[in-house]
């Protein structure tokens, strides 16, 4: 989950809160959704103030992250991997098995810094 300036995307630099999801291919909407859910809570956020999903676009097929962004609301966008591997500097979780099959530390983490702009910070 990051949190970023949306600067002229939204006017008046509105909050911008991305949820980053990596997950296992098949991985079940309601899954991903409470996943989403708890983070939220965990910074005492409620669901309204999510204004997207982010995931790179290797995940761009998976019916369960689509299915969650329906349920909650918001769109996907889709991350270039090139955009991942600038975020992945920023990235707080580094995992070698997840480095070594997506090219980043942390999927979701770089995914939801680089939707959320170059001035964005993990907040959970």
């Amino acid at each position: 989950m990051a949190s970023g300036a949306a600067g002229d995307a939204m006017g008046m630099g509105e909050a911008v809160i991305v949820a980053g999801v990596g997950c296992r291919k098949g991985a079940q909407a309601a899954a991903i959704e409470a996943a989403v859910a708890t983070a939220l809570a965990h910074c005492g956020l409620a669901g309204e103030a999510l204004s997207l999903i982010a995931t790179s676009t290797a995940k761009g097929a998976e019916a369960g992250i689509a299915a969650a962004a329906v349920t909650l609301r918001v769109p996907v966008v889709l991350v270039a991997q090139a955009a991942l591997e600038a975020a992945g500097e920023r990235t707080l979780t580094k995992s070698e098995r997840v480095l070594s099959r997506t090219g980043v530390p942390s999927l979701a983490e770089a995914a939801a810094l680089a939707a959320a702009g170059p001035s964005a910070r993990l907040i959970a």
